[in-house]
């Protein structure tokens, strides 16, 4: 029959050991991100709002556009919020196109409360979305810099050859919600990032300046990269919607994958690893 034992090894061994994950730059990195990419989506609404429809190529078909989201009369003369996409129309009142504010029901593409600086106030959203692009693009152009000089920060975001094997599994294993609580990142949270900060973060950047006519004059090459002014809004539109839908995923995974070790690793640095994980690596630099 087997005895429990006190032995405090055996303790320490069953509850694993803190490693140095995340350096003070990332860490920072991380929080001001989160802040300024809250305020350009918030003030990125507000400015749509001002014209709620977007297009593909180099006209504005006012009558045809690509995406649109407003209201109309429905067949009970009742007003209805829209959103009309590929040829078909979607009842969207109370969320888009139609919302409460104050107690009524108003016109607008997006909600109030999901538009800063206020409910409607087109040159304020513009003020607050430059300032904040301002400071979020040349820290992400500074980040993208330190990820490629920084040895450790390489190896802690790019994909082993046997990670990349077993991507598959992994895969599997999260779709499951089995999560390893590891030294290293495993090879699809690696390869997710990848996408993330050297994909869409700076397609986000590309397509904002490409809607500028000053930057279109300073590097007309950014027009033949996306087409047009409207293309790249469109895209603009795509992207930020995507990195919300990337945000709404690695929130939920960061709760429910160990919300107490995930925000310890983002605000000390520190992250707890299992006993039964592989020997682990000290980032202390990443």
């Amino acid at each position: 029959m087997h005895t429990p034992t006190n032995n405090p090894h055996s303790s320490a061994m069953r509850r694993g050991r803190l490693i140095r994950r995340h350096g003070l730059f990332t860490r920072v990195w991380h929080w001001v991100n989160l802040a300024c990419l809250v305020i350009l989506l918030m003030s990125g609404l507000q400015i749509f709002n001002a014209h709620p429809s977007l297009y593909w190529g180099n006209d504005s078909t006012f009558d045809a556009p690509a995406l649109q989201i407003t209201a109309v009369r429905g067949d009970d003369g009742a007003p209805m919020g829209i959103v009309r996409i590929a040829g078909y129309q979607i009842d969207t009142t109370g969320v888009l196109g139609l919302s409460r504010h104050n107690g009524e029901l108003d016109q607008r593409a997006f909600p109030s409360w999901a538009t800063l600086p206020g409910p409607q106030w087109l040159a304020m959203g513009r003020y607050w979305h430059f300032a904040a692009a301002w400071i979020f693009a040349p820290l992400l152009l500074a980040y993208l810099a330190y990820t490629l000089i920084s040895p450790t920060r390489r190896r802690l975001i790019w994909p082993t050859a046997a990670q990349w094997r077993a991507l598959p599994a992994t895969i599997a294993h999260h779709a499951r919600l089995k999560f390893d609580h590891g030294a290293d990142y495993n090879g699809l949270q690696k390869l997710t990032y990848l996408l993330v900060l050297f994909g869409l973060l700076p397609l986000m950047v590309l397509t904002g300046l490409t809607m500028s006519p000053t930057m279109n004059a300073a590097w007309p090459w950014l027009l033949d990269m996306f087409g047009s002014r409207q293309s790249a809004r469109t895209l603009h539109f795509i992207f930020a919607f995507a990195l919300v839908a990337f945000f709404v995923i690695h929130l939920v995974l960061v709760l429910i994958s160990g919300v107490r070790n995930n925000l310890r690793s983002m605000i000390t640095g520190r992250y707890r690893i299992g006993s039964d994980t592989a020997p682990a690596r000290d980032n202390r630099h990443a």
